[in-house]
């Protein structure tokens, strides 16, 4: 039986000994996920030393979310908008004759999705520098991580990571426990349970992958999922994006053999 209470002391206790005495930078979406990790930061080390950015890339229709959530947690805020990054390198992308969708004007999806990630993970610990003595916390869940649903280098970057091994819906658990803790809960039950989705396609995360991270988290914890379909594709998307997870490989030399 998963205790959600007694993992989050386990949580805020484990993030202490990672960051010693050093602030915690974050990225804050707006999301569960970095809503929850935020909490857990503030936890651990205190509202002084945790750091939120909160980064639109042009604009953002939620970023009142992400404002919402520094301005409960009280923690050191600010705004930087990556969309003169993201412009800049998409003007010199088409200057070197790179092709663009004629009706959208953008590249495929691939670059679309993931640019945007790297780059606000790249401002994150631009952040870490100039602030100094900081770590950047990864606010990936587990089930996201285990089909590949984060951005390598992106999103799935970081230098410790607390929600990696946890369901969805063990990380919403310990996100209850974390706001009542800090007498937030009223005010943020919306966002803990925000349904997510990737700002751009229209769509869910969920509406896209097909199957719900409530079915990949019981499978993960289980070994079960009755639906066949499902579960070969959960398994292939698995396989596909070991990479995400796994070390760099490296050839390994170990003198004249």
């Amino acid at each position: 039986m998963f205790n959600a209470e007694k993992i989050t002391e386990k949580l805020i206790k484990w993030i202490k000994e990672q960051v010693g005495s050093c602030n915690i930078v974050i990225g804050i979406s707006g999301g569960k996920d970095s809503t929850i990790c935020g909490m857990l930061a503030k936890l651990a080390v205190g509202k002084e030393k945790v750091y939120g950015f909160m980064l639109p890339d042009g604009s953002q229709k939620d970023i009142n979310d992400s404002q919402r959530v520094c301005d409960l947690l009280g923690i050191n805020q600010r705004v930087i908008n990556i969309g003169d990054v993201t412009h800049a390198l998409r003007i010199n992308f088409m200057e070197a004759h790179y092709s663009v969708d004629i009706d959208t004007g953008k590249f495929n999806d691939m670059y679309e999705t993931n640019t945007p990630a790297r780059i606000r993970m790249t401002t994150l610990y631009a952040a870490a520098a100039i602030i100094g003595n900081s770590r950047v916390i990864n606010t990936c869940n587990g089930d996201e991580d285990y089909v590949g649903y984060s951005t390598k280098f992106g999103d799935s970057a970081g230098d410790f990571s607390p929600l990696a091994d946890f369901t969805v819906e063990e990380v919403l658990q310990i996100g209850v426990v974390c706001a009542k803790k800090l007498g937030i809960y009223d005010e943020l039950k919306d966002l803990i349970f925000k349904t997510p989705d990737d700002g751009m396609s229209g769509k869910s995360d969920e509406e896209k992958l097909g199957f719900t991270y409530k079915t990949v988290g019981e499978y993960r914890r289980t070994g079960i999922c009755t639906d066949l379909r499902t579960k070969e594709k959960i398994d292939k998307m698995h396989r596909n994006n070991l990479h995400k997870l796994l070390p760099m490989p490296k050839f390994e030399y170990r003198g004249e053999e």
